[in-house]
């Protein structure tokens, strides 16, 4: 029996005895071929600027392997919905994930949507958090194999998961209060989308543009039904919560109702400024 059989089965196992969590297949290290490249001629439009990123705290990693994958409005045909940060087996070896954002082009807002590479790519300079502090992501690294977890960072626990180092060099301050931009205080600085008065839009880095030229591939199966599942549930639609989804993260895709989920923080409520529309894709 293989090592790489025995490995599986026993992650499975493990998985399985997992109570009340809707489970992922257990993360291996090979594929039998290629993931498939990102459909990037598709994106979402909405009319007015997604709310601002609820504040959370981030589930432990599940098992080894597994990457953070943060938490991201998208439109649908009640306006804003949430779509849980969880964590996700990647589809290959190496692959880090480039989350996607939102950025305004003429009197609308584009979702440009997130992707599987070599590297980080750029994502609008968006602090999602928990690794993701604008450009790049510093919760964990590849090394020989192995997905390395940077506990300054990210939530493991490292009684079950070994793979790990600390870095407290890269955690950076996620809250930014009051901010004067052309003479204007700006209160709300959880900016969800590339262009806000927070988050003024910028060029890519040099890593940046080198990640925009290389491959870039879809979404993994549990990944796109975490998304559509998250689109049937009242609760995690903007104009419901106010801002404040009760499911803002999961240890695992779609395991909304898992004692480790974790729900958004309170916080100023959040209104539409305009009335909610349909839902637009565009190629």
């Amino acid at each position: 029996m293989s090592k790489r059989f025995v490995f599986a089965a026993l992650a499975a196992l493990a998985a399985a005895g997992l109570a009340g969590c809707i489970t992922t297949p257990a993360y291996t290290v090979e594929q039998a071929a290629p993931p498939p490249l990102a459909d990037e001629s598709v994106t979402e439009q909405a009319s007015y600027p997604p709310p601002p990123l609820p504040d959370y705290d981030q589930p432990p990693a599940p098992e080894p392997g597994y990457i953070w994958n943060p938490g991201v409005w998208q439109w649908g045909v009640q306006g804003y919905y949430w779509i849980p940060g969880t964590w996700v087996a990647p589809p290959t070896v190496g692959m880090l994930w480039t989350p996607g954002y939102w950025a305004p082009a003429g009197a609308v807002y584009v979702f440009h949507p997130g992707h599987w590479g070599a590297h980080v790519g750029y994502y609008g300079g968006v602090n999602y958090g928990h690794g993701y502090f604008g450009d790049g992501y510093v919760g964990g690294r590849w090394n020989a194999g192995r997905f390395e977890y940077n506990t300054a960072v990210s939530n493991v626990n490292v009684t079950t998961i070994r793979n790990t180092y600390v870095d407290n060099t890269v955690v950076r301050n996620t809250t930014i209060n009051n901010t004067t931009i052309n003479n204007t205080s700006v209160t709300n600085t959880r900016a969800s989308y590339s262009g806000a008065p927070s988050n003024p839009v910028r060029q890519p880095t040099r890593t940046e543009g080198t990640a925009a030229g290389e491959p870039h591939y879809a979404l993994t199966q549990p990944q796109s039904a975490h998304r559509t599942a998250s689109a049937t549930l009242p609760g995690q639609i903007a104009v419901h919560n106010q801002g404040h989804p009760p499911i803002a993260a999961t240890p695992r895709p779609s395991a909304f109702e898992h004692p480790q989920a974790t729900a958004a923080k309170p916080g100023p409520a959040w209104y539409p400024s305009e009335p909610q529309g349909g839902h637009e894709e565009h190629h």
